[in-house]
């Protein structure tokens, strides 16, 4: 990945492809997100096109047409050029070198024996070069995830560095893990998909080697470098094991805790919504996965039962499979809320289709059965008629914003009532002689009266049945 942080950034060219099913709507909204995931990187984004295709497994994507017109904005020829050249014997170099002169002797034949066209090149005089653009872009980004010959012919073609909506996404992770279990849940997912799109340097020959994690016998030079991928992938996991572990006992400790996890869409809203109703100093930024990191706070203020609300990392759509399955444990706070909380941006004209992806991604790791509530945020965007219009179409859900105190005050209010009414009063007789037992009845029941005698206290609590026979049991009470 080029390196975004020079003085002047670098320009990229988006490129979309519109596939049969996918409306015209959806693919202006796809460019629109790619265009801020890359203004995300860095990159400064010059222009943008899309094509209507059948299918996306050409070995250059686009047609031969197009490829042309994405070239004038790059400054490449639009056609691929030889992508292997079969190496010659030392004689058949020297002969070649004596014989530069001899240009009326090519044989054409010979070329063609010689070179390997991963598509057929068109004559590349006939290519114009491009003048009718002001800036070229260095970098193409297109909106689908590309084969590594796709990626090679299209950089033949473009004379660019190209970039697949995956390669962003994941760069994107990359950059803004901050933990440990982040940083390793990414690099993960980065070696998983750049081990297949490693590329040979100086030929690629078979060399013999030996000793201790040395190259086997004909063993080129990519192989070893896929070869210590795997082994640093393997050490990744291992690691990562370790912490997941120990997640896994703090999420145990708050097994017995209620837990409303904020799940929804890439910029919803989510961190916002969580300092408002925590008074925590996490991030909120507009930008795209802007927090990676699973954040858990107590509702304030602070509840009996207290109430724990986690953030966690946001979805996008196309999300790279490799990124879901290493984020699989961050994504278990959310697995084991008592409640989830789906945070919509109702103000994008996309959110319906952005809270599919939300649904399809809590599916994928086994959380889509879980309690939920619709939360559509940011309506301080939406006019009247739109507002009314959206509360006619989703009666259950809760209309707010999360800049707004009294839509705040309102959602923990909400929360404070819906687990309340799972919950059960019951009167709780402490003696004097029992130790502990009062200082913990106050910590995490609600205590709704108390009153004494001579031989102890009796507390009116309110609070769910098992955490009241967990009490008793504990205290013998």
């Amino acid at each position: 990945m080029e390196n975004v942080h020079s003085d002047k950034p670098l320009n990229a060219f988006l490129v979309g492809i519109q596939l049969p099913r996918v409306s015209d709507e959806e693919m202006k909204a796809s460019l629109a997100e790619l265009s801020r995931l890359v203004t995300t990187l860095g990159y400064n984004v010059i222009g943008q096109t899309s094509q209507r295709r059948q299918s996306d497994r050409r070995a250059t994507v686009f047609g031969d047409g197009k490829l042309k017109d994405i070239a004038t904005w790059t400054g490449g020829t639009g056609v691929v050029g030889p992508t292997f050249v079969k190496k010659k014997h030392k004689a058949a170099l020297k002969f070649k070198s004596n014989d530069d002169d001899a240009d009326d002797d090519f044989d054409f034949e010979d070329l063609d024996a010689d070179l390997d066209y991963s598509t057929e090149a068109e004559d590349p005089s006939e290519i114009e070069n491009p003048t009718s653009h002001k800036e070229l872009a260095q970098v193409l980004v297109v909106d689908c995830e590309l084969s590594p010959s796709q990626i090679r012919n299209l950089e033949s073609a473009t004379g660019a560095q190209v970039l697949d909506r995956t390669g962003v996404i994941i760069e994107i992770f990359s950059r803004h893990a901050r933990t440990r279990a982040a940083r390793l849940q990414v690099e993960i997912a980065k070696l998983t998909y750049v081990a297949p799109r490693l590329r040979e340097v100086g030929g690629g020959e078979d060399r013999q080697g030996g000793g201790i994690g040395g190259k086997g016998a004909g063993e080129s030079s990519i192989e070893l470098d896929r070869r210590k991928i795997r082994d640093r992938i393997k050490e990744l996991k291992k690691e990562f094991a370790s912490i997941a572990q120990e997640h896994d006992v703090r999420r145990a400790r708050r097994g017995q805790e209620i837990t409303v996890a904020l799940v929804g869409y890439t910029n919803a809203g989510k961190s916002s919504l969580m300092r408002a109703l925590t008074g925590s100093d996490v991030l909120v930024a507009d930008k795209l996965f802007a927090t990676l990191d699973t954040t858990v706070r107590i509702l304030y203020p602070e509840t009996k039962p207290k109430i724990l609300i986690s953030d966690t990392v946001g979805f996008i759509k196309k999300l790279p499979h490799d990124l879901v399955a290493s984020f699989k444990s961050t994504l278990d706070e959310a697995l084991n809320a008592s409640l989830l909380l789906y945070v919509v941006d109702c103000a994008d004209s996309t959110f319906r289709s952005q809270l599919e992806v939300t649904k399809s991604v809590l599916a994928e790791v086994g959380a889509g059965e879980i309690e939920n509530i619709l939360v559509l945020n940011k309506v301080d965007k939406l006019t009247p008629e739109e507002l009314a219009n959206l509360k006619t179409e989703y009666p259950d859900a809760i209309f707010m914003s999360s800049l707004n105190p009294e839509d705040v005050a309102s959602l923990r209010e909400f929360l404070v009532k819906h687990f309340e009414t799972a919950m059960v009063d019951q009167d709780l007789f402490i003696p004097y002689d029992v130790q502990g037992a009062i200082g913990e009845i106050r910590g995490k029941l609600r205590v709704l009266s108390e009153s004494y005698d001579e031989r102890g206290v009796t507390l009116k609590v309110r609070a769910h049945a098992d955490d009241v026979k967990r009490i008793r049991t504990r205290f013998g009470i």
